[in-house]
């Protein structure tokens, strides 16, 4: 699920109608109803999309004799994202939010076309990144359409809406994009949905023309944009190098860090990387916490696929539980009685997904119940729940008003680079380990398994996200602030002459 926060702009927020009768001034009112209906289809389709993709893409992957790029067909998306979100910020804050919304569904559409046409995987990976700057436009410029279009009473349940947008193509999407998949082939799943998406924007396209302008950025932030421009091309050349062993990758390697190095540590907090106390160690957890799950996610169909022979169907299904105890798991940490154990609740959830991604390699042995993995993607997805949401909240509770949108940007940031960085190690290590020879399976036969694939590629893949999922566990002793830790502290010190407890 995306995990992006964003706090709208203050200005141009309008006012509850008195003329209105007070049922028809919420979201799904007469004022809203358009709007509401508008945004949450275009999340839900966007939702659709990334559940299909995950199912589709074990079986395209084969068709067009890629397996040895599967991982970039991720990451690029996440790569390209990662710009566009710098992007539409200021384009945003420039022209408002019409525009890039406009522009990142004309971007997405695209990336979908390419991708579903594609007779190579390259051109399939560069379809990806297509649709992630397509996504990166997108999402940013929803979140500030939300800010400028409701009033502020309004909004959490907006946001709740947003959420709810996920759940029925969590469930539903495994399932058709399995069917269509199996029985359209695999480009079916891409090519229907530029005429989807075409209906949802004609009806909020009037609320849109309405929206109040805002308080427009006299300037452009071009530094921003460049150094997340930097970031994106260091990180395609990283992934690049890795995977190339031989001794001339080393040029595009270095080029690729001495990109990533300064544009990272320009849009992320200060102390985020040596996992300072408060803001920065929220910040990393988020992107350690969403990569870990995603790089073991991106690879559980094609091990159900190509190991165990299931269908592509039945292998996009063992991941739906997951989505559904996610949303149970961010309604949980949303309990007022719960809020002094917040930093405790995100320890339990990453010790859960860390537990949950160490149990999925079990299915590699013949011997073990293929459900095994649904089971656990039922447990990861609860403990993700428990970690993003909260994530969240301790983002704006640790923020100055004034500092909250441009925190919350970071955090999207991390969330990103978080994916990229954790994807493409699963990918080396995938290759590494002769993931590689699923590339010469038969892929007409894209179901049956694969005896020349190597379940070593799997189990490397699945013990690193594991210990990467444990390495979150232990930054949320960090979370809490050193002024909170030695408030925390003076309280537990006994009056003279006492016991402490």
């Amino acid at each position: 699920m995306t995990t992006l926060d964003h706090n709208g702009p203050e200005l141009g927020r309008p006012a509850p109608d008195p003329t209105l009768p007070a049922s028809d001034d919420t979201v799904f009112g007469r004022r809203y109803r358009a709007l509401t209906l508008g945004i949450v289809t275009v999340v839900s389709l966007f939702a659709f999309e990334a559940s299909a993709v995950s199912t589709a893409m074990p079986v395209a992957a084969r068709a067009l004799d890629g397996v040895e790029l599967y991982a970039y067909a991720f990451s690029a998306y996440f790569t390209a994202s990662l710009f566009a979100m710098a992007l539409s910020g200021e384009w945003c804050d420039r022209k408002g939010p019409l525009a890039p919304l406009f522009g990142g569904i004309a971007a997405f559409v695209a990336g979908l076309v390419v991708s579903g046409t594609a007779q190579r995987m390259w051109l399939f990976v560069g379809g990806r990144a297509v649709q992630g700057i397509g996504g990166g436009l997108v999402i940013v410029a929803l979140y500030v359409v939300v800010g400028r279009a409701y009033p502020q009473r309004l909004q959490p349940a907006v946001m709740a809406s947003f959420a709810a947008a996920w759940v029925l193509p969590v469930i539903v999407g495994p399932l058709a994009a399995g069917t269509v998949t199996e029985q359209a082939g695999w480009r079916w799943v891409f090519l229907p949905m530029p005429v989807l998406v075409l209906p949802p924007l004609a009806v909020m396209l009037p609320a849109l023309r309405k929206l109040p302008p805002g308080e427009r950025s006299p300037a452009v932030n071009r530094r921003r944009i460049l150094l997340a421009l930097a970031v994106a091309t260091g990180a395609g050349l990283l992934q690049y190098a890795v995977q190339d062993p031989r001794p001339i990758s080393l040029a595009p390697a270095a080029a690729g860090l001495a990109l990533v190095v300064p544009g990272v540590l320009g849009l992320l907090p200060r102390g985020t990387f040596r996992a300072a106390r408060g803001l920065p160690s929220v910040v990393l957890l988020r992107g350690v916490a969403a990569g870990a799950f995603l790089g073991a996610e991106s690879f559980v169909p094609l091990m159900l696929v190509t190991q165990r022979g299931l269908s592509a169907t039945l292998a996009g299904l063992s991941l739906t539980g997951g989505g559904l105890t996610w949303a149970l798991g961010s309604y949980t940490q949303s309990r007022p009685r719960l809020e002094p154990y917040r930093e405790r609740l995100m320890g339990l959830g990453m010790l859960l997904v860390a537990a949950a991604i160490a149990l999925v390699p079990l299915a590699l042995a013949d011997s073990a119940p293929v459900w095994i993995v649904a089971v656990a993607w039922v447990i990861g997805g609860y403990g993700m729940g428990l970690t993003i949401s909260s994530g969240s909240v301790l983002l704006l509770k640790l923020s100055r008003p004034e500092d909250a949108g441009s925190n919350s940007a970071s955090l999207q940031v991390s969330d990103a680079l978080g994916n990229i960085t954790l994807l493409g190690l699963s990918g080396v290590l995938f290759i590494t380990f002769g993931g590689d020879s699923l590339a010469a399976a038969d892929h007409t036969a894209p179901t049956a398994p694969a005896d020349s694939a190597h379940p070593a590629a799997f189990v490397a893949v699945y013990a690193a996200m594991a210990a990467a999922a444990l390495a979150a566990a232990l930054l949320t002793t960090r979370l809490r602030p050193a002024a909170r830790c030695a408030e925390a502290d003076v309280r537990s010190v006994p009056p003279s002459g006492g016991t402490g407890t």
